[in-house]
């Protein structure tokens, strides 16, 4: 079964300056973190912000690649995790036929948002990966600490003594994925 996702937001890690792509599942707030590229973060941000460029970017390019070869985009489906590893499908029509093409979900993300198509991710992808936002801080903490367990609510962790690695919980503000 596939989830239908929306774009939260796309952040910027201070401590390693990757980007990540926050997939938030509609009517939930059990969200999918993917880690993608600088370029890919740029391209989808652009759009999300409507912000025009003079020239095509390479998505660009190929959603006018697509269309000008009578091919609609139907979706894109973010499908499986292997070994770490994202994979996505972009789902086209073309002269009555249902055509997947194998894409990286960044770029697939951003061919999304440029034809304005749902993005879904496999129900088996989400329930191995996707977080809660109270889980995804609690887990975030114990790997920087090493810790196994904190046990209740409380813990003896302080966030300054995480560093820039608290700077980073802090930007990611999750309580606003609650919110559409």
């Amino acid at each position: 079964m596939m989830i239908e996702v929306r774009i939260d937001s796309v952040r910027i890690s201070l401590m390693t300056q990757n980007r990540v792509v926050v997939l938030r599942e509609i009517d939930s707030r059990r969200y999918l973190p993917i880690w993608i590229g600088a370029p890919e973060a740029d391209a989808i941000t652009l759009k999300l912000q409507n912000i025009k460029v003079e020239r095509p970017l390479t998505h660009d390019l190929l959603l006018n690649a697509l269309t000008t070869l009578d091919a609609t985009i139907e979706s894109v489906v973010i499908k499986e995790l292997k070994d770490d590893i994202y994979f996505a499908e972009i789902i086209l029509h073309r002269q009555g036929l249902k055509i997947g093409l194998d894409a990286r979900p960044s770029d697939a993300i951003a061919l999304a948002v440029r034809a304005g198509v749902p993005i879904y991710v496999d129900e088996a992808v989400l329930d191995a990966v996707g977080r809660m936002p109270e889980e995804d801080i609690t887990a975030s903490i114990l790997a920087e600490t090493g810790q196994e367990e904190i046990s209740g609510k409380e813990t003896d962790i302080e966030i300054e003594d995480l560093g820039a690695f608290a700077d980073f919980i802090e930007g990611l503000n999750l309580d606003d994925l609650s919110q559409s």
